[in-house]
């Protein structure tokens, strides 16, 4: 029988969704927000803040999610090896700053740029004997001058960092509203922060507003999508136009169903893992 609950922490952080976490021991430990996380082995929380979170989404009916994702021989392949993988219902500013710090990046240098942006704008905090940074607050980065952001090495992406926090500090943003907006709203309404495309954007959405139905697509998921379903979704070309994302999301949803983000996490840990790519 299936044990839909059991949870695999170390897939689950390592499945590149979060950049600012580091295991202790039998404990992986994580900034997010305002807050410090300790997970143990059992998912088990442990908050800084003192916060109930459902960080790990076990209120999700996964049984029911992992049934309908897994519509073909790979996704099921990809549930199986990976099954225990979670979704993570993360702080919103902390995954837009880290998204925007992901374009054109890698895993390596992401958690080192925002470990440094940590260090400089965030507030040093002890939580079971270790000491964590968390994340700079909104104010924090928009008061900064672009060379400031830019020490924490994070190139050109500084001034659209500044921007993000900018808009978030003036309620341009507002995370709860997206968060109960529809999916196609809630996405337009974080395009327009200068440096978020629709990749960014479906990151955003998927790990931290609740949207299921995101797909982030990025060259790893193109590859992914010709290597296993050219017939199905017929791809042409290995960089995409918006327009052509538009209808590419719409035929994944189509075939994944509503919770198409599941199925591109568990597609996008198994090849990373086949080709022996580095994580936290």
């Amino acid at each position: 029988m299936v044990d839909y609950c059991k949870i695999n922490l170390e897939n689950t952080i390592n499945s590149g969704q979060v950049f600012l976490w580091k295991q202790i021991q039998n404990n992986w430990f994580g900034v997010n927000g305002q807050d410090v996380l300790r997970i143990t082995d059992s998912g088990k929380i442990k908050s800084y803040a003192k916060q109930k979170i459902d960080f790990l989404r076990e209120k999700d009916n996964l049984e029911e999610i992992l049934r309908m994702i897994s519509k073909d021989k790979t996704t099921r392949q990809a549930v199986k090896k990976y099954l225990g993988m979670r979704l993570l219902r993360q702080d919103p500013f902390q995954c837009l700053i880290s998204f925007i710090t992901s374009s054109n990046s890698n895993i390596q240098k992401i958690k080192s740029s925002l470990e440094k942006m940590s260090k400089k704008f965030g507030v040093k905090v002890k939580f079971d004997n270790q000491e964590f940074f968390l994340f700079p607050k909104p104010e924090k980065l928009a008061n900064a001058s672009i060379n400031e952001i830019k020490s924490c090495g994070v190139g050109y992406r500084a001034r659209f960092i500044k921007e993000a926090a900018n808009r978030t500090v003036l309620e341009k943003i507002n995370f709860e509203y997206l968060k109960k907006s529809n999916y196609q709203n809630a996405k337009e309404e974080i395009c327009l922060i200068p440096g978020v495309g629709n990749k960014v954007a479906d990151c955003v959405l998927l790990f931290s507003l609740n949207k299921l139905e995101s797909f982030p697509l990025d060259r790893w998921m193109i590859r992914i999508l010709e290597k296993y379903y050219s017939d199905k979704f017929q791809l042409e070309t290995k960089t995409i136009t918006e327009k052509q994302y538009g209808i590419l999301h719409e035929k994944i949803v189509n075939h994944f169903g509503p919770y198409a983000g599941y199925s591109q996490q568990f597609l996008f840990k198994m090849e990373r893992e086949n080709y022996q790519k580095k994580w936290l």
